[in-house]
């Protein structure tokens, strides 16, 4: 996402705790800092809000988009696992946003775009992802909410809801018999590729979508048509 905004001419600012390849990336796009930042502690969101803030004077977009999962069998996953999901995909992601609604409020203009998943909608199957799954359901009730109780103060909020890509919680894909198994229950027949998602991001993230707000764009190749 952050090449894809760089070249929209956006000034990014990359957030995680992978700090090292963040500042990587962030040396490589045109206007852009790089952030530390853990969501789960309150005072690594609070720096993140401040440097955007020193460094742009403002904050028109927020991409939610840290996560983590596991797969566990749903009668055998530990309940300190299923919280962690809940702490940093949904509790972490709903800190991080007051945070940031507070300066777009105040300004009466802002988006806010959270990644929810297929998986708030529909059964993965086989993944055992009992924790992951409430967790993304958590995040589509919040977009909805917040959109609700935002919209007549000029801040948006919209979600994507990806399918399978190649990314970190999908071992990028790399296991044949996972992809065959995707492909066989893909309308599209295959996984999405990354840039695939940049489309609905700049959508949400423009005046192209200046209309639309509590909604949640399915990005998935047809998997939930079945």
């Amino acid at each position: 996402f952050a090449q894809v905004l760089d070249a929209s001419g956006a000034g990014v600012v990359l957030a995680s705790r992978r700090s090292d390849r963040d500042a990587q990336l962030a040396s490589e796009l045109t206007d852009a800092l790089a952030v530390p930042c853990d969501i789960r502690r309150g005072e690594d969101r609070e720096a993140l809000v401040a440097a955007a803030l020193e460094r742009f004077g403002r904050i028109d977009v927020l991409v939610n988009n840290a996560g983590v999962t596991s797969g566990h069998p749903p009668e055998e996953e530990p309940l300190q696992s299923f919280r962690d999901k809940l702490e940093t995909n949904t509790v972490g992601l709903f800190a991080l946003t007051q945070l940031v609604a507070r300066h777009m409020l105040e300004r009466g203009s802002g988006s806010v775009i959270n990644m929810a998943s297929i998986a708030a909608y529909a059964s993965l199957d086989r993944s055992g992802l009992a924790g992951y799954v409430a967790s993304k359901a958590g995040v589509v009730g919040l977009t909805r909410d917040l959109a609700a109780q935002w919209g007549r103060r000029g801040v948006r909020v919209n979600a994507i809801a990806p399918g399978w890509f190649p990314a970190e919680t999908t071992k990028g894909l790399r296991d044949p018999d996972l992809v065959s198994w995707i492909s066989e229950r893909t309308a599209m027949g295959r996984p999405g590729r990354i840039d695939e998602l940049d489309g609905a991001l700049l959508f949400l993230a423009t005046d192209a979508s200046s209309y639309l707000t509590g909604q949640v764009l399915t990005v998935d190749g047809g998997w939930t048509c079945f």
